[in-house]
This record gives C-alpha cells, sequence and structure tokens, in this order.
C-alpha cells in the first residue's frame, strides 16, 4: 500500500481506474463514498490516476473527482508505483490484457464481469491474480442487494422447504431502439457474447450465490435488430448513431436457457437487451416445497415472501428489508427507506478493500467469473448443438 500520509489513522490505498465511460464513473462515485458508509475499513482510498483513451475524457475525469494524474494510456497504471489498486472498467476486449498485466505488476483489481471475452479470458486473469498474490473482485453488484442477501439466508435456512425450481430474469430495453450505436458491445471480436455476457452474467451469478451450482443448460438465443450504425466518435453507454454507417450485429439480444442444479432443482434464465417497456427489470421467483420468495431490482428493498406450511392458498406478504440485512445499516437505520444501484457498488468498493487489508477474498472473485463463464459457454453450447450441455462439477 502507499506510503502512510501525516495525520491519517488509516493507510490509503493508491487507486486508479482504466476506461471512464459510465461504470468508472459508478466505481470512482463508489471509492469516494466508501469512508462515509464504511468508516471502520482500515484502510482509505484514495484516487492516484485514471486512463482513457478518449481525448480529453481522462483529463475531464481528473478535474471532476480529484485524480492526481490523467492519461490516455492505462499501460502508464502499470509503471505508475503509487498504485496499489485499479478498476478495470475498460471495453471486454481489453479485459485479459489489462487484468493480468496489472495483477503481474502487483496490483489489486476490482475489474467488471464478464471478464474477458470467454471463460478462457477470465481464467487467465484469475491465474495471473492467484500466481501474484494480490485480490480480485468482480462486478456482480446485484448480490449486493440487502434483501438478495436476505432471500439467500431464508433459502439456506430452509424456510421454504427444499427448493424445487426458480427463475431468473434480467430484460432491458437499452439495445431496443433501431438507431442505436453499434459500439463494441455489439461485436464478436470486441464484446464477445451480448446480452449473455452482459445481463445473462448477472442471472448466472445470482442463480449460483442463491441456489448453488449450475450442472447442465438447454439454451436458445437470437439476434432480432440485424443491422446497426456505426458511431462516428467515441462514446458512453448507449449512444445513438442515426445516419451512420450500417454493419451486422455480430452477438445475440436474446437468451432463455432450462437450468438443472446440483441440488435438483430446476430453474429458468432469460436476459433480453431490446425488451420494449422494461426498464432494468431484474429479478427472481424462487420456489420451494413449502414456500416461496420474489425480488424485483426496481424495488430493491422488499421482498415477496410466501411462507408458513398451508401450501394451497397461502398468501404472499412484503416484507421490508432493514439493518441486519446484508449491509443495509450502512445506508439507512430503518427498514422501508430506498436504496438505490449505486449503493452497490460502494458495498463492491467496501469488499474490495477489505480484501486488500486482510489479504484474503471478501465478496465475489475470480474465480465465480471462471464459473459464471462456464455456464455462459455452455449455453452457447447448447444453442449450437441444440441440446443439454452438462458443466463440470
Amino acid at each position: 500500500m502507499s506510503e502512510v500520509s501525516s495525520g491519517n489513522a488509516r493507510p490509503p490505498v493508491g487507486v486508479a481506474v482504466a476506461g471512464f465511460g459510465w461504470m468508472g464513473r459508478v466505481h470512482t462515485q463508489a471509492y469516494a463514498r466508501v469512508p462515509h458508509h464504511f468508516p471502520h475499513l482500515p484502510v482509505a482510498p484514495q484516487l492516484v490516476a485514471v486512463a482513457d483513451e478518449a481525448p480529453g475524457r481522462a483529463e475531464e475525469a481528473a478535474a471532476q473527482f480529484g485524480f492526481a494524474t490523467a492519461t490516455t494510456d492505462w499501460r502508464d497504471l502499470v509503471e505508475d508505483a503509487r498504485v496499489d489498486a485499479v478498476s478495470v472498467t475498460a471495453p471486454n476486449f481489453l479485459h485479459r490484457e489489462i487484468g493480468v498485466a496489472l495483477a503481474q505488476a502487483g496490483k489489486h483489481i476490482w475489474i467488471e464481469k464478464p471478464v474477458g471475452l470467454s471463460t478462457r479470458d477470465a481464467r487467465a486473469v484469475a491465474e495471473a491474480v492467484e500466481a501474484a498474490g494480490v485480490q480480485g473482485t468482480v462486478g456482480f453488484n446485484y448480490r449486493n442487494a440487502p434483501a438478495v442477501a436476505a432471500a439467500r439466508e431464508m433459502i439456506a435456512g430452509g424456510a421454504l422447504g427444499t427448493v424445487t425450481h426458480a427463475r431468473l430474469r434480467f430484460f432491458s430495453d437499452y439495445a431496443a431502439h433501431p438507431e442505436g450505436a453499434l459500439t463494441w458491445r455489439y461485436e464478436r471480436e470486441r464484446g464477445g457474447s451480448g446480452v449473455l455476457g452482459d445481463l445473462a452474467s448477472h442471472g448466472v451469478d445470482l442463480a449460483r450465490y442463491l441456489l448453488g451450482d449450475i450442472a447442465a443448460v438447454v439454451a436458445d438465443s437470437a439476434i432480432f435488430l440485424a443491422e446497426r450504425a456505426r458511431p462516428t466518435g467515441a462514446t458512453a453507454g448507449h449512444a445513438r448513431a442515426a445516419g451512420g454507417e450500417p454493419a451486422p450485429v455480430e452477438n445475440e439480444d436474446y437468451v432463455g436457457a432450462l437450468v438443472r442444479f446440483a441440488s435438483g432443482a430446476r430453474g429458468v434464465i432469460e436476459a433480453s437487451r431490446v425488451a420494449v417497456g422494461e426498464q432494468n427489470t431484474y429479478g427472481f421467483e424462487v420456489h420451494g416445497t413449502s414456500g416461496a420468495v420474489f425480488w424485483d431490482f426496481r424495488r430493491m428493498g422488499e421482498l415477496g415472501v410466501s411462507t408458513g406450511g398451508t401450501y394451497e392458498n397461502q398468501p404472499v406478504s412484503t416484507v421490508y428489508v432493514g439493518p441486519g440485512h446484508g449491509e443495509y445499516a450502512a445506508f439507512q437505520p430503518g427498514a422501508g427507506i430506498a436504496m438505490g444501484y449505486d449503493d452497490l457498488k460502494v458495498i463492491e468498493a467496501s469488499l474490495f478493500l477489505r480484501s486488500i487489508a486482510d489479504g484474503a477474498p471478501h465478496g465475489t472473485t475470480l474465480r465465480d467469473a471462471v464459473r459464471s463463464g462456464a455456464a455462459l459457454d455452455a449455453m452457447t453450447r447448447s444453442v449450437e448443438t441444440g441440446g443439454w450441455v452438462e458443466l463440470a462439477p
């Protein structure tokens, strides 16, 4: 870690951000907020450097958020002795190169899912992290919702009986507009898979977090908007590009999969980036032999809970999570006060920094990304073969 500054009781961790689109901004804001919500963390983040190849973007980020240094080349972060840890929020095709190089340089990494273009990429970063003895956290943020933590406790504690089946749905309309720009997200070479890596990866991670390992899948996928216009300049988020040169979309807009869990439970994982009328409709429903639990990200602090043992005509109650569920108490003093998406990233940042301080992983790791990637790869093979694909135990 960086040198302890005078009067600071907590050692500072010099952090950098590689790639300053929307997600780079979210990571940066999370670092800034961590000391407010987690004042007892044994280390404190210190914004050292930001890298982005788009002209002027890194300089703007430094001016707004207080990074000491701005650069257009992420490789400068590898050589910077002030940098202890890096958020890798660049496009997918850069994840492996950046992640491996940083780990080999002794930098801890907080990297966004799906960690590269394939499971091979995720495994390469995981192996580099393990070989270097640094910490690696992955951006599967939805498992950090206090309601999800509460649901997991219910399931593990037997409140639903034996889990029989579950449905996880991640629907969005961010790519539904036909003028949506053909960014790296829609190209195999730079984005890898489409909605599989973007949204279904979250579904797989939540499924594993709540219900355990996935044993086998059968899947179908489709491209519904076959052509988009190329952007004429740098983009951030989901930009429009009306009038640009048209080119084919190379990865899937939709995926649906049937899942067999190692426990014997069954499931459905479904994701779409072109679902008109759906704005971040993310959530799950889990059914057991004597109960059920339901969660909708858009009502993040609520759970629908049906327990009791009457089986037929058993009512569903709304439970508002509060202090005592996950990390809720770090944000609000009582149940029913809403949290937001960025709060989940603050929790993730705190887990990353705690991992660095303790020298042991907290939260999601690169191995979680590898296991998630294996399930996504199995779905891809199933689409190609038309049959069930088993996952290695």
